[in-house]
């Protein structure tokens, strides 16, 4: 379906229960929120649902502190946003997949399943870019609220307009956010500036004990449950960790293992592009982007490194 298709659908609902992605990022739920005050204003009863807890980070934000853990059953429609695969909403997949609503799918992630009644996937920086394209077929002025929602996403996804899937196009919606009254600086500086001692502790551990791999091609960080503790620092802490070991010259695939629960990892893998990391995480079950991609994966820490370093071995361009 084309964006004016989804809109066309979206404009005729009443309610609606919005869904972000497990272990939320700033685009799952700047899409979640932004999307949240465009259909409100189309007349829309509307709430957002998370399986667990906003991070701390996120509530700077007014409003974040309003998304609950469940869904409305009484919603005439369930929307996920920024989600790959309804597995991705965690808790609330079951919740999502057995209601019998109409469900939408908007996404930008290239792995998407295409699920869902209405969907519509277009590979770009954010999901959040999107969704300043959908305010337009909506017709929507985006307030100065909205504005700061989207702006989060695309800040967060980017890099802060960092990394290479930034575009033209990209520049473009931040250009009419910033003109909707968002605050750049504001998000600039909680999303990579501001940061608790705990989290600058367990930075330089983590960064300490950085393994290379092939000739300094390939790196892993790690972080475990009791390196957590030890720095009293909580799991949410680590985002954007994996942007130190990608940035040493040499590297071309970083690695970061994230431990979620005994012989557990969460992985994120970043490229510079000399391996699609989205078919190395399909390899487990994951998934994302060509250059950024995640999965989990059970085993010892080693077993767990082993594994890796040797799909990666098998994709890594010469």
């Amino acid at each position: 379906m084309t964006l004016k298709e989804i809109s066309a659908q979206l404009k005729k609902l009443k309610s609606a229960t919005i869904f972000c992605h497990m272990r939320q990022d700033g685009d799952t739920l700047g899409a979640a929120m932004g999307l949240k005050c465009m259909l409100e204003k189309c007349g829309a009863r509307v709430c957002v649902a998370c399986e667990s807890a906003i991070p701390s980070k996120f509530l700077f934000l007014g409003g974040m502190e309003t998304i609950g853990n469940t869904a409305d059953e009484g919603s005439q429609a369930y929307i996920a946003v920024d989600s790959s695969e309804t597995h991705r909403l965690g808790a609330l997949c079951d919740v999502f997949e057995r209601a019998k609503k109409v469900k939408f799918n908007i996404d930008h992630h290239v792995s998407n399943t295409r699920y869902g009644d209405y969907w519509f996937v277009e590979e770009c920086a954010a999901t959040c870019e999107i969704m300043v394209e959908l305010s337009e077929c909506l017709g929507i002025s985006l307030d100065e609220q909205a504005a700061n929602y989207l702006m989060l996403g695309l800040s967060s996804d980017t890099g802060n307009f960092a990394h290479k899937n930034v575009t033209e196009h990209t520049f473009l919606a931040a250009a009419k956010l910033v003109s909707c009254g968002a605050d750049v600086n504001a998000i600039q500086y909680n999303m990579f500036k501001k940061q608790t001692a705990e989290r600058a502790a367990l930075f330089g551990r983590t960064m300490s004990g950085i393994r290379y791999y092939a000739e300094n091609r390939i790196a892993f960080i790690s972080i475990t449950r009791e390196q957590l503790r030890a720095a009293g620092a909580s799991s949410d802490m680590t985002e954007g960790f994996i942007d130190f070991p990608l940035s040493v010259d040499s590297v071309e695939v970083a690695v970061c293992l994230l431990e979620t629960a005994d012989n557990r990892f969460k992985i994120s893998l970043r490229s510079k592009g000399r391996a699609d990391v989205n078919a190395i995480a399909g390899v487990y079950g994951g998934g994302g982007h060509i250059l950024a991609s995640g999965c989990m994966i059970s085993g010892c820490l080693e077993e767990v490194i082993d594994k890796l370093r040797y799909t990666i071995m098998q994709h890594l361009e010469g």
